[in-house]
């Protein structure tokens, strides 16, 4: 607790690594979780895959769990 797995357009190792790191750290200062409880993934998808390897069987089936959609904020 908690698992955070992420889905992107790939990226170079560096900015993967700082934003793994900040995640991280938002979990462990407002989560109040210690280190050894925070997991994080990260799975780089073609963005010609997008659609069907995220959109469809992932964003789309969460609709109630989201919290941003599109840049927007839900709730």
């Amino acid at each position: 607790m908690p698992y955070i797995a992420i889905r992107c357009y790939p990226k170079d190792e560096e900015t993967k690594s700082k934003v793994v790191d900040e995640i991280n750290a938002v979990f462990l200062k407002y989560w109040g979780c210690p280190p050894e409880a925070v997991t994080v993934s990260l799975e780089e998808v073609k963005p010609e895959d997008w659609d069907d390897k995220v959109v469809k069987p992932l964003i789309e089936p969460a609709g109630e769990h989201l919290r941003i959609r599109n840049g927007r904020k839900l709730r």
